[in-house]
């Protein structure tokens, strides 16, 4: 692997992830396709989510408190992705949320509009993750759940990688159609890129126990998501990939605060 191709992929899967900017210099002579540059999507996540932990962590040594804090991060964080993934949840929450047929799913989680599974969604999500959140910000220091966050936010962007590989394009000719298809290869460095940024940051940060309940919890939430997509839609969209990396990250972050 070349150090100039996995920061070229790195820097794509900024600009993809993220609105942080990106010198136009990587997209020459690209084809827009992120089947190779998916490999880089854990690093990608600790890349963006850092800002964040390190705003939360700041925050936290004031006297705002542990909520406010963590509600911050969370909306800063969602400035920083242009809530990618919130909408990838929210679209799939709503074609998904009733018992409608494949077709009749597919066009609902293409109409940007939010229904009420989609609201809710969101709500779940946010709440959910800021109650996380504050646990961790009052049983651990600042700095420690900092490094959660971030540990985090790259396995559950590896995640991602998983699911987009391990389905077919539900919509051929989609937008994740057209993004390609990520290899074995890709998604082999992705979810050891993931395991490995988790391991050296939420390890130290909290415990071997709370660190492998996290994983497994994810990975079983993650299976589990996986097969009710490929039964409901028979494969994968790009609001699916995004909601794969929502779930994953209020897993990880709901069974590290239950353990410690």
């Amino acid at each position: 692997m070349k150090s100039k191709d996995m920061i070229d992929d790195l820097a794509r899967s900024l600009a993809f992830l993220s609105r942080l900017p990106v010198s136009p210099r990587f997209f020459e002579g690209h084809d827009g396709r992120m089947d190779r540059s998916a490999r880089a999507f854990a690093l990608a996540g600790a890349v963006i989510v850092a800002p964040v932990a390190l705003f939360m962590a700041l925050m936290a040594g004031t006297s705002a408190g542990a909520l406010l804090s963590a509600l911050s991060a969370l909306a800063l964080q969602a400035a920083l992705t242009g809530a990618l993934h919130e909408d990838g949840l929210a679209d799939t929450a709503d074609g998904l949320g009733g018992n409608l047929p494949r077709e009749r799913a597919l066009e609902i989680m293409k109409d940007s509009r939010n229904g009420t599974f989609g609201v809710l969604a969101l709500v779940f999500s946010v709440g959910l993750r800021a109650a996380a959140l504050v646990a961790l910000l009052n049983t651990l220091s600042p700095m420690n759940a900092a490094l959660c966050l971030i540990g985090v936010g790259a396995a559950s962007r590896a995640v991602m990688v998983w699911h987009w590989r391990a389905l077919p394009a539900a919509r051929p000719g989609g937008l994740a159609d057209k993004m390609g298809r990520p290899s074995e290869t890709s998604l082999h460095t992705a979810l050891l890129s993931g395991l490995t940024i988790a391991i050296v940051t939420v390890g130290p940060a909290t415990s071997a126990h709370a660190l492998a309940s996290a994983l497994v919890a994810t990975a079983f939430a993650a299976y589990g998501f996986n097969q009710f997509v490929r039964h409901r839609l028979g494969g994968h969209t790009g609001d699916t990939i995004g909601a794969m990396q929502q779930i994953s990250e209020i897993v990880a972050l709901g069974a590290l605060a239950a353990t410690l």
